[in-house]
């Protein structure tokens, strides 16, 4: 079986230069074009129509630019994977900082067009792998598959001791390692057995094997202490379910 075409929706406010990213993509056949759109608000409309896999995005448009469209998305689930496509080469760092795949100059050059589509398959690739259901349990994910450089990496769940939220991503906490994983907490988190994980902030989920000590402090707040020492903050809001999972009085 052959696997699905990447979902692409090309933003930007030139004809010309979307019609340059469409013959760009005519040698990537794995690569379907589901739609186009000349400024921020119809690019807004079309992601929450077309849920697209792929965003070419520009930076300068009319309505704002391509940072705010992405900020703007950040409630989502989850965003597309994003490739810059811009005249100015000065917004490259701010656009990896954006998580970007990739940058890519006007006008287009083939040769480093492809190397963007090398990188968006391969982290494509490496998306599909951590959603495959052998990698569950009852449930509940087993195992955790995250990219690391060129490669992946499983990562057992009864491992981690915590989980951040960074945007739509999750940093994972494994013992003195720290993996970047592209996913929501609230995904994420619902993929866990509640019987070994527990939220105790709205950007925080942690294992409560690791947890030592818990800290009352003001207006209902508190600290979960974990076994390496780590102090996490836990919120009000969660500290009734942790109360009743952690059998706190």
């Amino acid at each position: 079986m052959n696997a699905p075409r990447l979902r692409a929706l090309l933003v930007d406010d030139e004809m010309l230069a979307r019609l340059a990213v469409r013959q760009a993509l005519a040698t990537h056949a794995d690569i379907e074009v589901v739609g186009e759109c000349g400024n921020v608000h119809e690019a807004k409309q079309a992601m929450v129509a077309l849920a697209p896999d792929l965003l070419f995005l520009d930076i300068q448009m009319p309505g704002g630019d391509g940072f705010r469209l992405l900020r703007d998305a950040h409630p989502a689930d989850s965003l597309p994977l994003v490739v810059f496509t811009t005249a100015f080469a000065e917004h490259a760092l701010r656009a990896f900082d954006a998580n970007a795949i990739d940058y890519v100059l006007k006008p287009i050059d083939q040769v480093r067009f492809d190397q963007a589509m090398d990188r968006v398959k391969k982290h494509w690739r490496g998306l599909q792998a951590q959603q495959r259901p052998a990698e569950t349990n009852g449930g509940y994910l087993k195992r955790i598959s995250v990219q690391v450089a060129e490669h992946s990496t499983l990562i057992a769940v009864g491992d981690i001791d915590w989980i951040r939220a960074d945007d739509n991503y999750v940093r994972i906490h494994v013992g003195s390692h720290t993996y970047l994983h592209r996913e929501t907490l609230r995904r994420l988190s619902e993929s866990l057995d509640p019987n070994h994980f527990l939220r105790i902030h709205r950007s925080i989920v942690v294992n409560i094997d690791r947890i030592r000590e818990v800290h009352t402090l003001f207006q209902g707040h508190a600290e979960v202490v974990l076994h390496d020492g780590t102090r996490l903050d836990m919120s009000r809001r969660f500290r009734g379910a942790a109360r009743a999972a952690l059998g706190l009085r």
